[in-house]
């Protein structure tokens, strides 16, 4: 028999979780009972299209459900463990299991730990305290992203305000309900009305609720493509509005008929000049090059100019080498060259003299590592310490092979939980084995051959590309 396609899978699937109104042969609004002279037009092309968005939206229904059956697997999951491990008998032991807990989940999902986190406190909370958002979320009449905001807004009420908050927008019996059914809001939408009337009807004041969160206030950081990155930070209403008004200004002064560049394109420059200590008053300053510490390995054929190959940025990735020429030239206080191994591109070994671990074997750390060696963790280098895989009482030796650069958090978790790090080589970091047995490789390098230009290559001699050993200390 032959097997059945995605297409003829989903067919049945989709078909029960899109409403009967909107349907065929169903009626619906307008409609009468033969539905496909009202709901579709006679041109067969627009029947298609038609089947298309009603399949789009029960596979909608389908996720959300789905969404809905992974928070109570994660509530019971939680439960199951709560039952296994012994009783906390501090809260640094509590916080321990807590962590293990986390690390299980985000290595099976293949998440990160914030991410894992935050799912298990948004199916606890879905699970526990909101019970008309579960089940809406169940029927498929809110989306992942609803329930999200939802438990959001939720967050630091009191039951009785939750309750209220959540039966306004999804019991069309409360008193004053919402106008229309918020899954119909997208939910960025929902969230701005869900706000609202979270801060008229929160039971405490908005002082006190200020003054609590100014303690999370945070500058964060996330590389992204293109040698590109964002910057972002949780601010008090009133300097966040201040930063972007002031750079609004400023990048407004500086519009002329002699700038080619957009409003927004000022905006970043003239918030990064700030930042950077310059003059974003001056429009011919430009952005100054930063003088806090930066590990650069670039291959040496791009630097000479030879190629075009990206350097490489500690604790972002890729950078176009035009920016790596700068940053030497123009004020990186740090920079590192590494020799790589023409065979393959990994770095070469540079250096192992003593028990004490050097600075030589921590950059080498750093370069085989990139970052924290635990699963989905992005922490980078810089903030790590190097650790003994096989302790030296227990007869480990401090060579390459041995060691890894936890970062704080993971190495706390490696010495406080069952979960404990694999074995390592001079080009691989260590693998991790969680309390319940399952093995998760940590994230390799991606290193390639450098690219050589062809009149190089002839020059190459094949002794010169063998003789790169990479030793296993």
């Amino acid at each position: 028999m032959e097997s059945a396609t995605a297409d003829e899978v989903l067919e049945p699937i989709t078909a029960s979780a899109v409403p009967a109104a909107v349907r065929p042969g169903h009626g619906g609004a307008g409609g009468d009972e033969s539905g496909d002279e009202v709901l579709f037009p006679s041109d067969p092309l627009h029947r298609r299209k038609d089947r298309c968005l009603e399949r789009l939206a029960g596979i909608a229904r389908l996720e959300a459900r789905t969404a809905a059956e992974k928070a109570q697997v994660i509530a019971e999951l939680v439960e199951v463990s709560t039952a296994l491990d012994p009783p906390a008998q501090s809260p640094q032991e509590a916080a321990a299991q807590e962590m293990a807990l986390i690390a299980e989940v985000a290595c099976a999902l293949t998440v990160g730990e914030r991410t894992a986190s935050t799912l298990l406190a948004e199916s606890h909370t879905l699970t526990t305290d909101l019970p008309l958002t579960l089940a809406a979320l169940q029927a498929g009449a809110i989306s992942w992203q609803h329930a999200r905001v939802m438990v959001d807004e939720a967050t630091n009420l009191d039951p009785s305000a939750a309750k209220a908050l959540e039966a306004h927008f999804l019991d069309p019996d409360a008193p004053n309900p919402a106008r229309g059914p918020a899954g119909e809001l997208v939910p960025s939408r929902f969230r701005h009305k869900a706000r609202i009337w979270r801060e008229r009807h929160h039971p405490v004041s908005i002082e006190k609720r200020h003054t609590r969160s100014v303690a999370d206030r945070r500058l964060e950081y996330r590389p992204d493509r293109d040698g590109m990155a964002w910057l972002s930070a949780y601010l008090p209403a009133d300097r966040a509005a201040g930063i972007w008004n002031r750079a609004t200004a400023a990048a407004r002064a500086l519009q002329g008929p002699d700038e080619d560049r957009t409003l927004t394109q000022m905006r970043a420059d003239v918030a990064a000049t700030l930042l950077l200590g310059g003059a974003a008053d001056d429009p011919h300053a430009g952005v100054p090059s930063p003088r806090a510490q930066a590990v650069i390995t670039v291959p040496v054929m791009s630097l000479l100019g030879a190629t075009d190959e990206p350097a490489m940025l500690d604790g972002h990735g890729p950078i176009p080498v035009t920016m790596a020429r700068r940053l030497i030239a123009d004020g990186a206080e740090s920079f590192h060259r590494v020799l790589i191994d023409p065979r393959d591109g990994a770095p070469l070994e540079i250096g192992r003299t003593s028990y004490r671990v050097t600075k030589a074997q921590r950059q080498w750390l750093r370069m085989r590592d990139g970052k924290c060696p635990f699963p989905g963790c992005s922490n980078p280098s810089l903030d790590n310490e190097a650790d003994h895989l096989l302790a030296w009482v227990n007869g480990g030796t401090t060579g390459i092979s041995n060691l890894a650069q936890p970062c704080p958090k993971h190495h706390k978790l490696r010495h406080s939980t069952g979960w404990t790090p694999g074995p390592a080589t001079a080009d691989h970091p260590p693998g991790w084995i969680s309390p319940t047995g399952r093995r998760y490789a940590s994230e390799r390098p991606d290193w390639e051959p450098p690219h050589l230009p062809d009149e190089w290559i002839a020059d190459l001699q094949p002794p010169l590309v063998e003789a790169a050993p990479r030793p296993d200390p």
